[in-house]
């Protein structure tokens, strides 16, 4: 088959502790150079922490793989200094079409406002993600050591550290360390190893992936059909993605057999009724594969810890796969940072299962939904689906109620025990676990985004409309917390008087179009807390230092190490 791409080919480096001939003890060992492992290995650096990654390949993913990247994943890796390449290279979409049969239904906009950096979503291949992601990990120099072509063989998992023995073409070495992230993908061998499952279901129908090379003139949205008349009873994707390659997913039935379904003379006519008997195209990649819907009941194991489709793993219509593993590596990168620095307890590491077991089974429900709905089982099921479509053509309320893959959203961390104040009246999606907005703002008098101004540390967004004498009181009340808290800093909406903007460690910024001031529901004194991670922890209509070192401590789990010790046996 051509292609539109080759995949680089990393060097295996000898690894020093066959010479040394001891055990290296390492902070953090991460197995699985992929996406998940790589942007982990990344945030960590970006806060001081060094790491191992051990992958037994010495290439990028082989075929396009995950291609739809959502706003907020977007938003992190901008955070992680590597988004801009892939927003350059890739194709840019929010809208999208809904067929039934030979006419459209309804079509509808993912970002219909205006005032946001990252676009609804983008399509790119994974092997450029995972290229990119490599790039900006070397670019980090030592406090990453990537190693190529270094396979974990066996784990050893205990209460207070892991080790692992890996095995080289050199021969084998051990490491050990305080904390093993597992990013091995969803047949995860760690996994194995340690005895542990991934759990859920198999939904009984297959799907054809067929990436071609052709130039379309089909607008760059995101097309699905239900029953189309060149391919009756199924339903079929089409993406755009660069290099004229374009996406198409053919529903197969649950009969069809998978090996041969992948052969090029079994896809070319399935293409070529879709496309029409003039187009040329030519087949880059296929793949076969049925929905699966699982994850593990704990992703902590004593001190491993898993991630991506190693943890959960959902089927890919709604692109919540990689979106959502993304949204875990942030959400432990910051805890381990913090704990491994001696500034939270290891209580606080106990919050990535509960929080992303929340993520998990948020995707899994909407890609359930969507595979219950895409793919009907019985007789009812299917007329109902018919039905709504048809609905659907004429009424809006029935456009809710059509399913071709709910599309990645934000999670929101409703409940987590790192939460704290909440202040009624203020936006709802930006109560405590929501993730922070974006808007224009002018920084320095120079045009900047919100969001670029938060993360890797906690800031306290606070709107500066305050008169002198609150600002007085204001900048008496916060300086001493800048002493306690080294990674804490306080970013000021203008304008503010002079005495709140001479704080030592804050940033004034402006809000260019007045959107900060609207998305956060601001007036003058109204403050939220923002973690390390870019959600909001906590919110206030009237900001002290009493209720922010509160919340501080509460976001860093100190709560929870005072409970683990009061039920700790004798």
């Amino acid at each position: 088959m051509p292609t539109t791409y080759n995949n680089p080919v990393y060097p295996y480096r000898r690894p020093s502790e066959l010479d040394r001939g001891d055990v290296r003890h390492c902070p953090v060992v991460i197995v699985g150079a992929g996406p998940t492992g790589l942007a982990m290995a990344i945030d960590l650096a970006q806060q001081g922490v060094e790491s191992v990654v051990l992958d037994d390949n010495n290439t990028v993913s082989v075929g396009s793989r995950a291609i739809c990247f959502a706003k907020r994943t977007l938003e992190i890796l901008d955070r992680l200094g590597c988004a801009q390449p892939m927003v350059d290279k890739g194709v840019t979409w929010q809208r999208g079409r809904v067929f039934f049969q030979e006419r459209e239904v309804y079509d509808f906009d993912l970002l219909p406002e205006e005032g946001h950096r990252m676009p609804a979503f983008i399509n790119l291949q994974q092997y450029y993600f995972e290229e990119y992601l490599v790039d900006r990990a070397d670019a980090l120099g030592e406090l990453i050591d990537l190693r190529w072509k270094h396979k974990v063989i066996e784990v050893d998992s205990r209460p207070e550290q892991s080790a692992v023995l890996v095995t080289t073409e050199d021969g084998n070495y051990r490491l050990s360390c305080d904390y093993l992230l597992v990013a091995d993908g969803a047949n995860s061998k760690i996994r194995d190893m340690l005895g542990l499952e991934s759990r859920g279901q198999i939904f009984q129908d297959h799907f054809l992936i067929a990436d071609v090379i052709m130039k379309a003139d089909f607008p760059t949205e995101r097309w699905f059909w239900f029953d189309p008349p060149f391919h009756p009873n199924q339903s079929v994707l089409l993406h755009r993605q660069p290099d004229n390659v374009w996406r198409i997913d053919f529903q197969l039935g649950w009969d069809a057999d998978p090996e041969e379904e992948k052969k090029e003379e079994n896809i070319r006519p399935r293409v070529q009724a879709m496309l029409g008997e003039d187009v040329e195209f030519e087949l880059e990649w296929a793949s076969v594969y049925t929905f699966r819907c699982r994850k593990m009941d704990d992703y902590i194991h004593q001190r491993v810890f898993f991630m991506g489709d190693a943890a959960h793993q959902v089927s890919p219509f709604g692109a919540r796969g990689a979106n959502g593993a993304l949204q875990s590596t942030e959400n432990l990168a910051w805890k381990l940072a913090r704990v491994l620095k001696g500034q939270a307890p290891q209580a606080l590491l106990a919050t990535y299962n509960d929080e992303r077991q929340h993520g998990a089974a948020e995707n899994i429900l909407n890609s359930t939904r969507a595979t219950d709905f895409i793919t009907p089982k019985s007789r009812v099921s299917r007329l109902f689906r018919d039905t709504t479509l048809e609905l659907a053509e004429h009424y809006p309320f029935a456009r809710r109620l059509v399913n071709s893959g709910r599309l990645s959203m934000p999670c929101r961390y409703d409940g987590s025990p790192l939460n704290g104040h909440e202040t009624e009246g203020l936006p709802l999606e930006l109560r405590p676990g929501s993730p922070a907005k974006d808007a224009p703002v002018r920084l320095a008098g120079k045009p900047a985004w919100l969001l670029n101004q938060l993360g890797d540390r906690f800031v306290l967004l606070l709107d500066g409309r305050v008169d002198s004498a609150r600002a007085e009181v204001l900048k008496a009340e916060l300086e001493p917390l800048f002493e306690r808290h080294a990674d804490f800093e306080v970013l000021i909406v203008g304008p503010a008087p002079h005495a709140l903007a001479a704080l030592s460690r804050s940033t004034l910024i402006e809000d260019a179009e007045a959107l900060v001031g609207e998305r956060y529901g601001l007036t003058g004194g109204i403050g939220y807390l923002i973690r390390p991670d870019q959600h909001v922890t906590a919110r206030w209509k009237e900001v002290s230092a009493a209720a922010v070192e509160a919340a501080l401590a509460r976001a860093l789990g100190r709560h929870l190490d005072a409970e683990e010790s009061r039920h700790a046996p004798a």
